[in-house]
């Protein structure tokens, strides 16, 4: 069994791969002090209320955007998995990198990008959102190409909280109509299609540079609200990076 997990700012998604099977999957909060044995606890904890061997795990890849995590989680694999942890970087993707400085590209784009070619062809691009909007491009060749990096949609919202009076934090979600009538309603009804008309912005033009083939797949935390509204997401893929992980640990194994 391979344990999967994917280190970002603000989340931490957990995969459990039983072959090519995701036998379960989970998304926590990103805790930024938390020791080795706590997330051991915490990982052996979640393994046992979804009826899952920890002891079948035999393998531990991770992704990761958040340096200080690095030491915890690398301790934590040995103590409670038995197996080393195996931490990405862009070259394990094995995607030829078409970039001025490979090695500053986040894990998670590679492994997205990697994930998408694989799994929908190329050229394609992959709108992750989290905790911020990536914008990452295949080529019909299997070349990472680059992308587009925007604030998030969260950061967005908590930042005009922040630096209003009289505003107040609002969840996003889709508003029930455009004009709202409302505080509440005009910030969310600003946040949903002024997110949305960046998304397709970028989009559009990123289509029109690579070809009216270009498959889009949205993934990420808000990749549900946002892939209904849009105009051009052809593919919402909740598990996408989680994929790429996978397919990396294969690829990885092979060689």
């Amino acid at each position: 069994m391979l344990l999967a997990l994917d280190v970002g700012n603000t989340n931490l998604t957990i995969g459990a791969f039983d072959g090519t099977k995701l036998a379960a999957h989970w998304r926590l909060r990103t805790v930024h002090n938390q020791t080795a044995d706590e997330w051991g606890i915490l990982l052996r904890n979640l393994f046992a209320l979804s009826g899952h061997d920890i002891t079948r795990v035999d393998g531990v890849i991770i992704s990761s955007v958040v340096p200080p995590l690095d030491l915890s989680l690398a301790a934590m694999a040995p103590r409670y998995f038995n197996s080393e942890a195996f931490f990405v970087n862009p070259a394990d993707a094995g995607l030829t990198m078409r970039v001025d400085q490979p090695s500053e590209v986040g894990a998670d784009r590679v492994v997205n990008g990697l994930a998408a070619f694989h799994k929908y062809g190329g050229p394609c691009v992959v709108v992750d959102l989290g905790t911020a909007v990536n914008f990452d491009v295949v080529s019909a060749n299997g070349e990472y190409l680059g992308g587009v990096i925007t604030a998030g949609i969260g950061i967005s919202i908590a930042a005009l909280f922040s630096k209003t009076a009289r505003l107040p934090m609002v969840a996003f979600r889709e508003p029930e109509k455009l004009i709202g009538t409302n505080t509440v309603a005009c910030l969310q009804s600003g946040f949903y299609y002024g997110s949305l008309g960046m998304i397709d912005g970028i989009l559009e033009r990123l289509i029109q540079e690579l070809g009216s083939e270009t498959k889009i797949i949205a993934t990420g935390g808000q990749a549900g609200q946002i892939a209904g509204g849009s105009k051009f997401v052809q593919h919402l893929d909740e598990h996408l990076t989680l994929e790429g992980l996978r397919l990396i640990w294969e690829r990885k194994h092979r060689a």
